[in-house]
């Protein structure tokens, strides 16, 4: 079967609560991708349109030149820009050889898009991450 790993992908908070259907559609639409250790995957400020999810391999994370908690398999990253088109909050290097699977916006926008219960799961799902990220900087 073509695209990302089902398994994976439903556990990816912004499409964690779609129905396996669904989650189907949007799995067909990754590309597998393979950056060599020492590639950079994404550069902080530059433009975003992809969201990746790791299935092999490790990377690194700066941002503003600090090292951040470094991703491995079944890590993701780029779900905002996947949806906004916003600059790079940090630089995602390879620290070694990394297998991804890649969703670009411009093959992510027409399904949501054109299926609306995919966009309003989306949309709830980025409504509880935010409430999350809002409780937890009330906390601080």
């Amino acid at each position: 079967m073509a695209g990302a790993p089902l398994d994976a992908l439903a556990r990816v908070p912004l499409f964690a609560d779609l129905k396996p259907d669904e989650l189907q559609q949007v799995s067909l639409l990754f590309k597998e991708r393979h950056f060599a250790a020492g590639e950079t995957v994404v550069k902080e400020g530059s433009d975003g349109a992809a969201f990746f999810l790791i299935v092999e391999g490790e990377a690194a994370v700066s941002v503003h030149g600090r090292e951040r908690a470094g991703l491995r398999a079944g890590d993701h990253f780029g779900e905002i820009a996947l949806i906004d088109e916003g600059v790079r909050a940090a630089t995602i290097t390879a620290i070694t050889d990394l297998v991804c699977y890649g969703l670009t916006l411009w093959e992510f926008r027409p399904l949501v898009i054109e299926n609306g219960a995919i966009g309003w799961t989306l949309l709830q799902s980025l409504a509880k991450l935010l409430r999350g990220e809002l409780a937890r900087a009330l906390d601080e």
